[in-house]
């Protein structure tokens, strides 16, 4: 299950790198919330118009398919690094120290195994899609109002070429902490105690009274 955690940095090369990956990541985030929230203005208009004008948004359909890649992928990455994810954490839970470093690194070295064969497959699905000689430069479109396809095809790999550097970021702070057990680990997710969790949310509140 996912729960509340800690991102530890320092002066690291690890620890840039991870802060400015983190920087890209929440613009994606935005990205994403941003679609969400036009998905919602699209919604009140079409029902608006069916209802009160007879005349419901064109291509309703055709624009929800445009952003669903926006909100089912860009937001990955963001959520890897702070460890947002959902997982069955019982056993890792109870882990500490190499045991615990060693476990993580193999996960996360299948996690981006398979990412690396789903942004190869999406890149393969998007080149399919785009061709320069075709109008608009796609050779399929939406069913309704002949939205061009392939700038949603596109947005498949792109999010998963970010949570895969995120994902080898994450090995390569693993595999930092269990060699070297006495620094501080850095650019991974430190799953929180239920005293670290309430006081981040006490601080959370606070801030957002000030």
């Amino acid at each position: 299950m996912a729960g509340s955690s800690l991102v530890l940095s320092d002066d690291s090369i690890l620890s840039r790198l991870d802060e400015r990956l983190y920087g890209v990541e929440k613009i994606l985030a935005l990205l994403s919330g941003l679609a969400v929230f036009s998905l919602m203005m699209l919604a009140v208009v079409s029902v608006t118009g069916r209802n009160g004008f007879n005349a419901p948004l064109p291509g309703y359909v055709d624009w929800i398919e445009q952003a669903m890649p926006l909100i089912a992928f860009m937001g990955a990455s963001f959520a890897q690094r702070d460890g947002g994810h959902i997982r069955m954490d019982m056993l890792v839970g109870a882990l500490r120290g190499r045991a615990l470093y060693l476990v993580e690194f193999i996960t996360t070295l299948a996690i981006l195994l398979l990412m690396v064969l789903l942004v190869w497959g999406t890149w393969a699905h998007f080149q399919r899609s785009f061709d320069f000689a075709a109008p608009m430069w796609s050779r399929d479109s939406s069913m309704d109002i002949a939205l061009p396809i392939w700038p949603a095809k596109l947005l498949a790999p792109v999010a998963f070429s970010v949570l895969c550097l995120r994902l080898v970021l994450q090995l390569w702070g693993y595999a930092r902490a269990f060699f070297t057990p006495s620094s501080t680990p850095v650019a991974i997710p430190m799953i929180a105690d239920a005293a670290t969790q309430a006081a981040m949310e006490a601080e959370h509140v606070s801030s957002q009274e000030e």
